[in-house]
């Protein structure tokens, strides 16, 4: 039988990523590299050369010319941290390389932290997954499909009525040869024409060619410039559509991510952070072995994100 050479990648084993940052040195070398690739830059002036000082846990830069003193992990996710940076690339390797994702309490049994500390790790960089993943579109042929996160409660509404269900719109990006590229998971307000139409502006590349299941609501693509394209399924079941083979196997996939890692979690509140971290490990399924820098990167550019945010969750998602 051929190897499948995406799934075999051989990735960053931990014993590699241990042995490069297995010690707080290491790892701030490493997040000053991924903060300033080309050397330091004054925040506030852009000068290019400052003076080391150790103020506390972490080195501080005091620019030459402006002298303001910025600290390595100011102005990033890391801001006012008090664990060690070594915690924190190690949370960024377990969740970045967890193809079925991680749980708080899994990930507080691995680094050996309370559960809200856990918590609080997991939802910035999670944060961060979402925001990078803001960032792109998706262009050329694309499948999408109306979901909904939760389930039916007891007593409660049945179907697309339940109080429980959280609407999100799954979409995939698809190759020439009609193999998946990226993905894009979205939580909507409902599935309207409005509500489509904003979607599709902010996460379609103009001139692409969606196909959908018809659902009245995927014609408003076409007021983000793109083409519709509607294949009418009737009482077809998922594995009888060739057509739409790669959007349900995604949703597959995260249907088996989520029940495998998670017990329950806020849907309406926090569900685009956990649709985003899905979505960020499969776009960038190719280069396993970079994800954890990747991610890394990602969080140096991101910004504070202080708990009170995080938890507030509506400015965010």
């Amino acid at each position: 039988m051929l190897m499948n050479r995406l799934q075999f990648q051989p990735g960053l084993s931990l014993p590699a990523f241990l042995e490069r940052f297995g010690t707080e040195a290491q790892c701030e070398a490493e997040l000053e590299r991924a903060r300033w690739p080309a050397g330091f830059r004054c925040p506030r002036c852009d000068h290019d050369h400052a003076y080391r000082l150790q103020v506390g846990a972490h080195t501080t830069f005091q620019c030459q010319a402006c002298h303001k003193q910025t600290s390595l992990i100011a102005g990033t996710v890391f801001q006012s941290t008090h664990l060690a940076l070594t915690l924190w690339f190690l949370a960024i390797y377990l969740i970045s390389e967890a193809k079925t994702g991680l749980s708080a309490l899994a990930l507080k049994r691995q680094l050996g932290v309370s559960y809200p500390t856990a918590w609080l790790i997991q939802h910035k960089l999670m944060q961060t997954m979402r925001e990078r993943e803001a960032l792109y579109r998706l262009e050329g042929a694309v499948q999408i499909d109306d979901a909904y996160l939760g389930g039916e409660l007891a007593g409660g509404k049945a179907g697309r009525g339940s109080e429980n269900k959280v609407p999100f719109v799954a979409a995939v990006s698809l190759n020439p040869d009609g193999h998946p590229l990226y993905t894009k998971l979205s939580l909507v307000p409902g599935f309207t024409l409005k509500a489509i139409a904003n979607w599709a502006s902010t996460n379609v590349t103009p001139g692409a060619t969606v196909t959908s299941d018809g659902l009245a609501c995927f014609a408003a693509v076409t007021q983000a410039g793109c083409r519709h394209q509607a294949i009418i399924v009737g009482t077809r079941q998922p594995k009888d559509l060739p057509e739409f083979r790669w959007i349900n196997t995604l949703l597959g996939n995260l249907k088996t991510s989520f029940g495998g890692a998670y017990h329950a979690f806020d849907f309406a509140k926090y569900g685009a952070r956990y649709l985003a971290a899905f979505a960020y490990r499969f776009n960038r399924r190719f280069h396993l072995e970079t994800l954890p820098i990747r991610l890394l990167v990602a969080a140096t550019t991101t910004g504070p994100r202080p708990e009170r945010w995080i938890r507030l969750a509506e400015g965010a998602c």
